[in-house]
């Protein structure tokens, strides 16, 4: 499906000479690493290295209220933390925190942040450790200013740009299904196990797709998708943004006069693990052949002339069905029982997603529109089969997906998957049940119109 997707591209540019639109496209771009001896996910920062983790994003105006689009170098951003995040774009730029969408690439040896969480550990009298927010709010300050002086400097927008690429060597699917259809092993980002790596691909979407936003003939932000988890190897005590912060700093020095903007698609059950045993030069050859993908899908792009009446921004509120296992009675009685290794490895997060759900409090879905090309922004470590089905729903569309945004949910698998086991649907891993793949499923279809949507 995927390469008679592409078939219909071709190399031909269209006509760069356009009326103004009256849209225009702001970029910001801001430092996100945490400074040595604060804390990341899993350890301390003792380092830096070359490349930092980034915050980087546009506005865009001129189509109704500013639309923001955020891509932050971190492993997750979830709960209060998220909505911290979205309240801060959304004041900068002068809109609402519906139409702004913030993502991270979910890079491990990075910062995590919730703000639900470490308000529960400061409460219970446990330090947060990697749940420590002074740095987030450090950076958010810097974010509203960044985005504030951006706007001024806001370009023409004239044009919007599409192209795709299969991607060679890099994702494969984590989930190894024995003869009964279970998962009978997990193939993780860095597998050291020939046997599983001798196994095939899987269930993946080898596509990178790329959004470009153009002022005549000048290409302003290039915006990227993949699904990945994206680790190489990670615990280094350095900051870093593993393999597709390579890439996208190889696409960034081929292409200068644009930002360029990750975004991870939905890579829950996803990672190199096939062509990756965790050697260190795994990093520069992972990078190289995303950053080959990028290169043939920005050589593939059309353009196209844009209007403010063909960009739209729609959003569905859901509310997510909680995990069976999360009990409140059985994690506060943890909570009393002083269980920190629990709390600090993410009982603390459970409890703050548990009381949101119990609050009912919405998770927007959203959608971005530009002519036929549509973005999808969803939750969580997503599994790669809702941006299979999605794409699949309007074949007629450009369709691509960013996941990763409010970490809160944890794995977000089917609802086949729930039954077949494995890492990624388990307790420890996933906080919402089975039925989601309704919930989000359906959110999907009524926002990309598709048939029988309700």
């Amino acid at each position: 499906m995927v390469v008679a997707f592409l078939l219909g591209f071709g190399a031909v540019l269209s006509p760069a000479i356009a009326e103004d639109s009256g849209l225009r496209v702001a970029t910001f771009d801001i430092d996100a690493t945490p400074p040595v001896g604060s804390r990341m996910a899993y350890d301390p920062v003792t380092n830096t290295w070359d490349l930092g983790l980034r915050a980087r994003g546009i506005v865009i105006l001129g189509a109704g209220q500013p639309i923001v689009l955020a891509a932050v170098d971190w492993i997750g951003i979830g709960n209060e933390g998220h909505d911290a995040f979205r309240q801060t774009l959304a004041k900068a730029a002068g809109t609402e925190p519906f139409r702004v969408a913030v993502h991270t690439l979910h890079q491990h040896d990075a910062p995590d942040c919730d703000f639900s969480a470490e308000k529960i550990l400061n409460d219970a009298g446990v330090d947060p450790l990697s749940y420590q927010g002074d740095f987030a709010r450090e950076m958010l300050h810097r974010l509203e200013a960044a985005v504030r002086a951006a706007l001024p400097s806001a370009q023409p927008w004239t044009h919007v740009g599409k192209g795709q690429a299969l991607v060679s060597q890099v994702a494969s699917n984590r989930r190894i299904l024995g003869p009964d259809g279970k998962v009978r092993a997990t193939r993780y980002t860095a597998c050291p196990d020939p046997a599983l790596r001798a196994e095939p691909d899987g269930t993946i979407d080898p596509a990178v797709s790329l959004v470009s936003f153009w002022s005549t003939n000048q290409p302003i932000a290039v915006l990227s998708y993949y699904a990945v988890h994206p680790q190489s190897y990670y615990r280094t005590g350095i900051p870093n943004p593993d393999f597709p912060g390579v890439a996208r700093f190889i696409r960034g020095m081929s292409v200068p006069s644009a930002l360029h903007i990750h975004f991870n698609g939905a890579g829950g059950n996803l990672g190199a693990g096939k062509y990756n045993d965790g050697s260190k030069e795994n990093r520069r050859l992972l990078a190289d052949r995303l950053a080959d993908g990028m290169r043939r899908a920005w050589e593939s792009t059309q353009r196209e002339p844009i209007t403010a009446a063909q960009v739209q921004w729609k959003v569905d509120p859901v509310v997510l069905p909680p995990s069976k296992h999360l009990v409140m009675d059985k994690l506060k009685a943890r909570m009393k029982g002083k269980d920190a290794a629990f709390f600090l490895s993410g009982g603390a997060a459970k409890i703050a997603w548990l009381n949101r759900c119990e609050a009912k409090h919405p998770i927007d879905v959203t959608c971005f529109s530009a002519g036929k090309i549509r973005v999808l922004h969803l939750p969580g470590e997503l599994f790669v089969e809702y941006q299979l089905a999605a794409k699949a729903m309007r074949p007629d569309l450009f369709v691509t997906m960013a996941a990763y945004g409010d970490y809160g949910p944890g794995y977000i698998g089917t609802s086949v998957a729930y039954e077949q086991g494995g890492y990624e649907t388990s307790p420890d891993s996933s906080n919402v049940a089975p039925e989601v793949e309704g919930v989000l499923m359906g959110a999907i279809q009524r926002l990309l119109e598709a048939p029988g949507a309700k």
